[in-house]
Protein backbone atom coordinates (compact mmCIF):
# COMPACT_ATOMS: atom_id res chain seq x y z
CA UNK A 1 0.00 0.00 0.00
CA UNK A 2 1.25 3.48 -0.88
CA UNK A 3 0.04 6.71 0.80
CA UNK A 4 0.29 9.84 -1.32
CA UNK A 5 -0.34 13.50 -0.63
CA UNK A 6 -1.65 15.50 -3.60
CA UNK A 7 -1.51 19.29 -3.49
CA UNK A 8 -3.05 21.19 -6.40
CA UNK A 9 -3.24 25.00 -6.27
CA UNK A 10 -4.77 27.13 -9.02
CA UNK A 11 -4.72 30.92 -8.77
CA UNK A 12 -5.99 33.60 -11.14
CA UNK A 13 -4.93 37.22 -10.58
CA UNK A 14 -6.97 40.00 -12.22
CA UNK A 15 -6.01 43.67 -12.70
CA UNK A 16 -9.36 44.73 -11.25
CA UNK A 17 -12.32 43.02 -9.53
CA UNK A 18 -14.41 40.74 -11.77
CA UNK A 19 -17.59 38.74 -11.34
CA UNK A 20 -16.70 35.07 -11.22
CA UNK A 21 -19.24 32.79 -12.89
CA UNK A 22 -19.77 29.17 -11.71
CA UNK A 23 -16.68 26.97 -11.91
CA UNK A 24 -16.53 23.20 -12.35
CA UNK A 25 -13.77 21.41 -10.44
CA UNK A 26 -12.45 17.90 -11.09
CA UNK A 27 -9.86 17.54 -8.33
CA UNK A 28 -11.04 14.65 -6.15
CA UNK A 29 -9.51 11.24 -7.08
CA UNK A 30 -11.79 8.40 -8.10
CA UNK A 31 -12.24 5.94 -5.24
CA UNK A 32 -12.48 2.18 -5.84
CA UNK A 33 -11.26 -1.09 -4.34
CA UNK A 34 -7.66 -0.02 -5.04
CA UNK A 35 -7.85 3.66 -4.02
CA UNK A 36 -9.22 5.14 -0.80
CA UNK A 37 -9.34 8.81 0.17
CA UNK A 38 -7.98 9.32 3.66
CA UNK A 39 -8.58 13.07 3.83
CA UNK A 40 -9.64 15.83 1.46
CA UNK A 41 -9.54 19.61 1.98
CA UNK A 42 -10.74 22.18 -0.54
CA UNK A 43 -9.85 25.82 0.19
CA UNK A 44 -11.40 28.44 -2.10
CA UNK A 45 -11.63 32.21 -2.09
CA UNK A 46 -13.45 34.61 -2.54
CA UNK A 47 -16.75 33.83 -0.77
CA UNK A 48 -18.64 31.02 -2.43
CA UNK A 49 -20.90 28.02 -2.13
CA UNK A 50 -19.98 24.46 -3.21
CA UNK A 51 -22.26 21.72 -4.48
CA UNK A 52 -20.85 18.23 -4.96
CA UNK A 53 -22.27 15.77 -7.46
CA UNK A 54 -21.40 12.64 -9.45
CA UNK A 55 -21.58 12.90 -13.22
CA UNK A 56 -22.72 10.19 -15.64
CA UNK A 57 -19.29 8.49 -15.51
CA UNK A 58 -19.16 8.66 -11.69
CA UNK A 59 -16.56 11.43 -11.59
CA UNK A 60 -16.73 13.54 -8.42
CA UNK A 61 -17.54 17.12 -9.48
CA UNK A 62 -17.60 20.29 -7.37
CA UNK A 63 -19.71 23.17 -8.70
CA UNK A 64 -18.54 26.44 -7.15
CA UNK A 65 -20.74 29.56 -7.22
CA UNK A 66 -19.20 32.83 -6.05
CA UNK A 67 -21.09 35.43 -4.03
CA UNK A 68 -18.86 38.50 -4.34
CA UNK A 69 -16.54 40.14 -6.92
CA UNK A 70 -12.80 39.73 -6.53
CA UNK A 71 -9.49 40.45 -8.23
CA UNK A 72 -8.18 37.03 -7.19
CA UNK A 73 -9.44 33.46 -7.48
CA UNK A 74 -7.68 30.91 -5.28
CA UNK A 75 -8.48 27.17 -5.42
CA UNK A 76 -6.37 24.81 -3.30
CA UNK A 77 -7.03 21.08 -3.07
CA UNK A 78 -5.11 18.83 -0.69
CA UNK A 79 -5.88 15.11 -0.71
CA UNK A 80 -4.27 12.12 1.00
CA UNK A 81 -4.97 8.75 -0.62
CA UNK A 82 -4.17 5.11 0.01
CA UNK A 83 -3.34 3.17 -3.15
CA UNK A 84 -3.32 -0.65 -3.15
CA UNK A 85 -2.55 -1.32 -6.85
CA UNK A 86 0.78 -3.04 -6.17
CA UNK A 87 0.75 -5.34 -9.21
CA UNK A 88 -0.95 -3.89 -12.31
CA UNK A 89 -0.55 -7.23 -14.13
CA UNK A 90 -2.63 -9.17 -11.59
CA UNK A 91 -5.68 -9.72 -13.79
CA UNK A 92 -7.24 -12.37 -16.01
CA UNK A 93 -9.16 -11.75 -19.21
CA UNK A 94 -12.12 -13.79 -20.38
CA UNK A 95 -11.05 -16.51 -22.79
CA UNK A 96 -12.94 -15.06 -25.75
CA UNK A 97 -11.04 -11.76 -25.49
CA UNK A 98 -7.51 -13.08 -25.09
CA UNK A 99 -6.90 -12.85 -28.84
CA UNK A 100 -7.68 -9.84 -31.01
CA UNK A 101 -9.91 -9.26 -32.91
CA UNK A 102 -12.97 -10.17 -30.83
CA UNK A 103 -16.49 -8.85 -30.25
CA UNK A 104 -17.64 -7.71 -26.83
CA UNK A 105 -20.38 -9.69 -25.12
CA UNK A 106 -23.82 -8.57 -26.31
CA UNK A 107 -24.82 -7.70 -22.74
CA UNK A 108 -22.06 -5.07 -22.59
CA UNK A 109 -22.16 -3.68 -26.12
CA UNK A 110 -24.72 -0.94 -25.47
CA UNK A 111 -22.74 0.49 -22.54
CA UNK A 112 -19.41 0.26 -24.37
CA UNK A 113 -20.59 1.66 -27.73
CA UNK A 114 -19.85 5.35 -26.88
CA UNK A 115 -16.27 4.38 -26.05
CA UNK A 116 -15.79 2.65 -29.42
CA UNK A 117 -16.88 5.57 -31.59
CA UNK A 118 -14.15 7.65 -33.20
CA UNK A 119 -13.59 10.94 -31.40
CA UNK A 120 -11.68 12.32 -34.40
CA UNK A 121 -13.39 10.73 -37.44
CA UNK A 122 -11.49 13.00 -39.85
CA UNK A 123 -8.23 11.40 -38.64
CA UNK A 124 -9.34 7.83 -39.31
CA UNK A 125 -7.19 7.23 -42.41
CA UNK A 126 -4.11 8.74 -40.76
CA UNK A 127 -4.50 6.60 -37.64
CA UNK A 128 -5.22 3.50 -39.73
CA UNK A 129 -2.10 4.09 -41.81
CA UNK A 130 0.05 4.48 -38.70
CA UNK A 131 -1.32 1.29 -37.14
CA UNK A 132 -0.76 -0.62 -40.38
CA UNK A 133 2.97 0.12 -40.15
CA UNK A 134 3.28 -1.47 -36.71
CA UNK A 135 4.57 -5.06 -36.79
CA UNK A 136 1.75 -7.40 -35.82
CA UNK A 137 0.29 -10.75 -36.70
CA UNK A 138 -3.38 -11.70 -36.74
CA UNK A 139 -4.73 -13.00 -34.53
CA UNK A 140 -2.58 -11.44 -31.81
CA UNK A 141 -2.88 -11.49 -28.04
CA UNK A 142 -4.99 -8.48 -27.08
CA UNK A 143 -2.69 -7.38 -24.28
CA UNK A 144 0.38 -7.77 -26.51
CA UNK A 145 -1.25 -5.52 -29.11
CA UNK A 146 -2.09 -2.82 -26.55
CA UNK A 147 1.34 -3.00 -24.96
CA UNK A 148 2.95 -2.65 -28.40
CA UNK A 149 0.93 0.48 -29.26
CA UNK A 150 1.61 1.93 -25.81
CA UNK A 151 5.37 1.42 -26.11
CA UNK A 152 5.47 2.56 -29.73
CA UNK A 153 4.17 5.98 -28.74
CA UNK A 154 6.44 6.21 -25.69
CA UNK A 155 9.57 5.16 -27.58
CA UNK A 156 9.14 6.93 -30.92
CA UNK A 157 7.41 10.21 -30.15
CA UNK A 158 8.98 13.28 -28.57
CA UNK A 159 7.35 14.40 -25.35
CA UNK A 160 6.72 18.14 -25.09
CA UNK A 161 5.03 19.83 -22.16
CA UNK A 162 2.42 22.15 -23.65
CA UNK A 163 1.00 24.94 -21.48
CA UNK A 164 -1.74 25.98 -23.92
CA UNK A 165 -5.19 24.44 -23.35
CA UNK A 166 -6.74 21.79 -25.55
CA UNK A 167 -5.66 18.47 -27.02
CA UNK A 168 -3.90 17.88 -30.35
CA UNK A 169 -5.78 15.72 -32.79
CA UNK A 170 -4.16 12.32 -33.42
CA UNK A 171 -3.36 13.39 -36.99
CA UNK A 172 -1.48 16.43 -35.71
CA UNK A 173 0.45 14.35 -33.17
CA UNK A 174 1.41 11.92 -35.93
CA UNK A 175 2.45 14.76 -38.24
CA UNK A 176 4.56 16.46 -35.58
CA UNK A 177 5.80 13.19 -34.07
CA UNK A 178 5.52 14.94 -30.70
CA UNK A 179 3.01 15.97 -28.08
CA UNK A 180 2.10 16.16 -24.42
CA UNK A 181 0.71 13.40 -22.24
CA UNK A 182 -2.87 14.32 -23.13
CA UNK A 183 -2.00 14.26 -26.85
CA UNK A 184 -0.43 10.80 -26.54
CA UNK A 185 -3.44 9.56 -24.56
CA UNK A 186 -5.77 10.82 -27.31
CA UNK A 187 -3.71 9.03 -30.00
CA UNK A 188 -3.67 5.78 -28.00
CA UNK A 189 -7.40 6.01 -27.30
CA UNK A 190 -8.27 6.69 -30.94
CA UNK A 191 -6.03 3.79 -32.07
CA UNK A 192 -7.87 1.43 -29.72
CA UNK A 193 -11.25 2.57 -31.01
CA UNK A 194 -10.11 2.04 -34.58
CA UNK A 195 -9.34 -1.56 -33.56
CA UNK A 196 -12.81 -2.02 -32.05
CA UNK A 197 -11.65 -1.75 -28.43
CA UNK A 198 -13.58 0.40 -25.97
CA UNK A 199 -11.27 3.08 -24.56
CA UNK A 200 -11.57 6.28 -22.56
CA UNK A 201 -9.46 9.28 -21.59
CA UNK A 202 -8.19 9.62 -18.02
CA UNK A 203 -7.09 12.82 -16.28
CA UNK A 204 -5.21 12.64 -13.00
CA UNK A 205 -1.80 12.76 -11.36
CA UNK A 206 1.46 10.84 -11.54
CA UNK A 207 3.76 10.18 -8.59
CA UNK A 208 7.51 10.23 -9.24
CA UNK A 209 10.00 9.97 -6.39
CA UNK A 210 12.54 11.90 -8.48
CA UNK A 211 10.16 14.88 -8.71
CA UNK A 212 8.84 14.75 -5.15
CA UNK A 213 10.42 18.09 -4.18
CA UNK A 214 9.66 19.79 -7.50
CA UNK A 215 6.58 21.34 -9.01
CA UNK A 216 4.78 18.57 -10.89
CA UNK A 217 1.75 18.77 -13.18
CA UNK A 218 -1.44 16.94 -13.93
CA UNK A 219 -1.14 13.83 -16.08
CA UNK A 220 -3.24 11.98 -18.65
CA UNK A 221 -3.43 8.43 -19.97
CA UNK A 222 -6.07 6.05 -21.35
CA UNK A 223 -8.02 3.03 -20.19
CA UNK A 224 -9.22 0.08 -22.28
CA UNK A 225 -12.08 -2.20 -21.33
CA UNK A 226 -10.81 -5.79 -21.24
CA UNK A 227 -13.52 -8.41 -20.59
CA UNK A 228 -12.85 -10.20 -17.32
CA UNK A 229 -10.35 -7.58 -16.18
CA UNK A 230 -12.38 -4.38 -16.50
CA UNK A 231 -10.93 -0.97 -17.34
CA UNK A 232 -7.13 -1.23 -17.50
CA UNK A 233 -4.88 1.80 -17.77
CA UNK A 234 -2.10 2.35 -20.32
CA UNK A 235 0.24 5.35 -20.14
CA UNK A 236 1.68 6.04 -23.62
CA UNK A 237 3.92 8.80 -22.25
CA UNK A 238 5.99 6.27 -20.29
CA UNK A 239 4.92 3.02 -21.97
CA UNK A 240 3.69 1.67 -18.61
CA UNK A 241 0.61 -0.24 -17.60
CA UNK A 242 -0.76 2.04 -14.89
CA UNK A 243 -0.32 1.12 -11.23
CA UNK A 244 -0.10 2.86 -7.89
CA UNK A 245 1.93 5.76 -9.35
CA UNK A 246 -1.12 6.81 -11.34
CA UNK A 247 -4.01 8.55 -9.55
CA UNK A 248 -7.13 8.87 -11.69
CA UNK A 249 -9.37 11.89 -11.08
CA UNK A 250 -11.77 11.86 -14.03
CA UNK A 251 -12.61 9.72 -17.04
CA UNK A 252 -14.34 10.75 -20.25
CA UNK A 253 -15.17 9.54 -23.74
CA UNK A 254 -13.61 12.78 -25.08
CA UNK A 255 -10.21 14.24 -24.06
CA UNK A 256 -11.44 17.85 -24.04
CA UNK A 257 -14.13 17.50 -21.37
CA UNK A 258 -12.26 16.89 -18.10
CA UNK A 259 -9.97 19.84 -17.25
CA UNK A 260 -9.25 20.12 -13.49
CA UNK A 261 -10.67 23.67 -13.30
CA UNK A 262 -13.16 25.15 -15.76
CA UNK A 263 -15.14 28.38 -15.53
CA UNK A 264 -15.45 31.96 -16.72
CA UNK A 265 -15.82 35.52 -15.48
CA UNK A 266 -17.26 38.90 -16.40
CA UNK A 267 -15.09 42.01 -16.19
CA UNK A 268 -13.82 45.10 -18.00
CA UNK A 269 -12.98 44.68 -21.68
CA UNK A 270 -9.46 43.41 -22.25
CA UNK A 271 -9.07 41.89 -18.79
CA UNK A 272 -6.46 39.11 -18.99
CA UNK A 273 -5.78 37.21 -15.76
CA UNK A 274 -2.40 35.87 -14.71
CA UNK A 275 -2.55 32.13 -14.05
CA UNK A 276 -0.38 30.32 -11.50
CA UNK A 277 -0.63 26.55 -11.00
CA UNK A 278 1.28 24.44 -8.50
CA UNK A 279 0.97 20.65 -8.31
CA UNK A 280 2.89 18.40 -5.93
CA UNK A 281 2.51 14.65 -5.41
CA UNK A 282 4.57 13.16 -2.58
CA UNK A 283 4.75 10.20 -0.24
CA UNK A 284 2.62 10.97 2.81
CA UNK A 285 4.50 10.99 6.10
CA UNK A 286 2.27 11.08 9.19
Amino acid sequence: MRRLNISHITEYLFSSPVSLLPHRLLLRPRENHNVRIESSILDISPAHTVQWKRDVLDNSVAIVCFTEPSDRLHIASNVVIQSYEDNPFDFLMDDYAVLHPFDYDRKEQAELAPFQQATYPADRDRVQGWLARLPQSRPIQTFTLLDRINREIANHFLYQKREEPGVQSPALTLARNSGSCRDFAALFMESCRHLGLASRFVSGYLYSAALEDCNASTHAWAEVYLPGAGWKGFDPTSGEVTGNRHIAVAVSSHPETVPPVAGSYQGPSGTQPILNVSVKVSEFVS
